[in-house]
């Protein structure tokens, strides 16, 4: 009965957190006239992603590669494929333009980056250092973009300016509601871990298939849930920006950071380098084609996604309990799911491409 109420009471905090972050963030963008997509890239993304910053940096302290490198592929996989699936599931989701054009294609660049650090069988404490460098120049340029320096005047003058304590208060409140947003889904995403965690131990689940579901989950649920209520509540920049800002930090930030703190940098294991990357780098690349089709995410390319999330999971759970069907299974993502759903994207991208020089020649 313990574990019940606090894993309710978990949900309940993690529902209430989103809520008011998502609030906050909005009314933040609005105060400084700054995108809804830029706080959803910054403020929000870094503060759903504290979860895999803590996990990660100390297993890397721990000398604990294989869950510092586990838990920031394993977000990712699951922020891309899980929370985007879910979110397109339940309304279409329409991208901002900046997403195309600038932020994924950086996603998928400092994937790429992390990759090719990696192919040698570990992350270095210099290659962590250059994570981090290209982290805060990321920042720095977005802030840039968002505040000119027309808007950073106006910004100066804006809700701080003597003479309008109603704005001040507003920016008060809504920097408060930021604030206890993020502490509330600190605090749930815990309950909600800790109390699956002990059912599982009761009912006799392995250690190690709790971690690589309920754990691996537990760490993302405050993206998870931030990204559904925004998706209600129609914020889709704040949804997407989310989801992408959380997939730039858990690479460059949380990734680089655990490989600085150690002189000898982390280890990647072997299975990391052929399997969880390069699904990493195929959903990654699967969702910029997805965006540029249409500049939207609809309901069916929500459900290919989430499908393909309960296949890596199925994978990995598979492996653990039964090793003998992993060939198999392989063989069958490889033979059919794969090459099915190369199909389907290549054709909406055909599609948008035709779509698009169509106007052109008329």
């Amino acid at each position: 009965m313990q574990h019940v109420v606090l894993f309710l009471g978990g949900l309940a905090a993690l529902i209430g957190g989103a809520h008011l972050l998502v609030r906050g963030a909005s009314r933040l963008a609005g105060a400084f006239g700054v995108s809804p997509l830029v706080v959803g890239l910054t403020i929000v993304a870094f503060g759903t992603s504290t979860p895999e910053l803590g996990v990660s940096v100390g297993a890397s302290l721990l000398n604990q590669p294989g869950i510092a490198i586990g838990n920031v592929l394993g977000s990712n996989i699951a922020n891309l494929l899980l929370i985007l699936g879910l979110c397109a599931l339940i309304r279409p989701l329409v991208v901002d333009r900046q997403l195309i054009r600038s932020d994924v294609p950086v996603m998928i660049g400092a994937s790429v980056l992390a990759f090719v650090f990696a192919r040698d069988g570990a992350i270095d404490q210099g290659a962590g250092a250059v994570l981090l460098v290209l982290l805060l120049s990321y920042v720095a340029l977005l802030i840039r973009q968002a505040l000119g320096p027309e808007r950073w005047l106006r910004l100066r003058a804006g809700p701080f300016r003597r003479g309008k304590p109603v704005a001040r208060r507003r920016v008060l409140t809504a920097i408060t509601a930021v604030v206890v947003g993020l502490a509330a889904l600190a605090l749930g995403a815990k309950w909600v871990v800790d109390a699956a965690t002990a059912a599982a131990d009761a009912l006799g689940i392995s250690e190690l298939i709790v971690g690589l579901t309920i754990v691996a989950v537990g760490t993302s649920l405050p993206e998870v849930v931030t990204s559904v209520v925004a998706t209600l509540r129609r914020e889709y920049s704040i949804a997407l920006g989310n989801v992408v800002g959380s997939c730039v930090f858990n690479v460059l930030g949380v990734l680089g950071l655990s490989a600085a703190v150690r002189g000898s940098g982390i280890a990647v294991p072997e299975s990391a380098i052929h399997f969880d990357f390069p699904v990493m780098l195929a959903a990654s690349a699967a969702c910029l084609i997805v965006f540029f089709t249409g500049r939207a995410m609809v309901r069916w390319e929500g459900a290919l996604f989430f499908s393909y999330y309960l296949a890596y999971v199925g994978y990995l759970v598979v492996g653990v309990a039964q090793r003998g069907a992993l060939p198999t299974l392989a063989e069958a993502l490889r033979g059919f799911a794969i090459p099915i759903t190369g199909i389907v994207l290549g054709a909406s991208l055909a599609r948008a491409l035709i779509g698009r020089r169509a106007p052109d020649r008329r």
